[in-house]
């Protein structure tokens, strides 16, 4: 049952978004904006994950709903919409890397700001899911983050990085076992 509710919960999600592109496509700004209040999250992670810099994601998150805006007119749903807009931020991403022919560390600070940016989470919330995301390797961690702070899948996960769908499922699996054995601990 729960299984049905999800996928009609997706399916009902793209619809919206494919709705709000075409909108975009006409040239209605408001479609943009509650296209950026529902994706927002989920595309600064896939940002951040790529570019491992909090600033330099924001950054290019901005340039990707520029991209979008201009792609609206012409797009056409061969898949989800969301995992269009992820490509589209992806590969922006991966165009400034090879740009700067260099890849920095991302610091503790920086994957805070995922949680952080979520209104939902209290503060209180915060602190102690900073201090269980710090126990992971950084690998987990992203795709940790992926898949919680913007609900991606874990094969969309797997595109977005370019891993193996098993390495993916592993690392989550076992990302998550570290974590329910933190908790457990405390």
């Amino acid at each position: 049952m729960e299984d049905t509710e999800e996928l009609s919960e997706t399916a009902s999600r793209a619809a919206e978004l494919e709705r709000l592109l075409g909108r975009m496509g006409r040239g209605d700004t408001g479609a943009l904006a509650e296209l950026y209040n529902l994706t927002h999250a989920g595309l600064y992670a896939a940002a951040l994950s790529v570019m491992a810099n909090a600033h330099d994601a924001e950054e290019l998150t901005h340039d990707a709903y520029l991209r979008i805006w201009e792609a609206a007119p012409r797009y056409k749903a061969r898949g989800t919409p969301m995992a269009w807009m992820l490509t589209v931020t992806r590969n922006l991403c991966l165009m400034e890397l090879r740009r700067r022919s260099k890849r920095a560390d991302l610091s503790d600070q920086e994957w805070d700001a995922i949680p952080a940016r979520a209104e939902a989470v209290t503060p209180e919330d915060r602190a102690v899911l900073q201090d269980a995301l710090a126990a992971l390797a950084p690998d987990e961690r992203q795709i940790v983050l992926l898949h919680a702070a913007s609900g991606l899948k874990h094969r969309e996960i797997a595109g977005l990085l370019a891993l193996p769908l098993g390495t993916v499922l592993s690392k989550y699996n076992r990302a998550m076992a570290k974590l329910r054995a933190g908790m457990k601990g405390e």
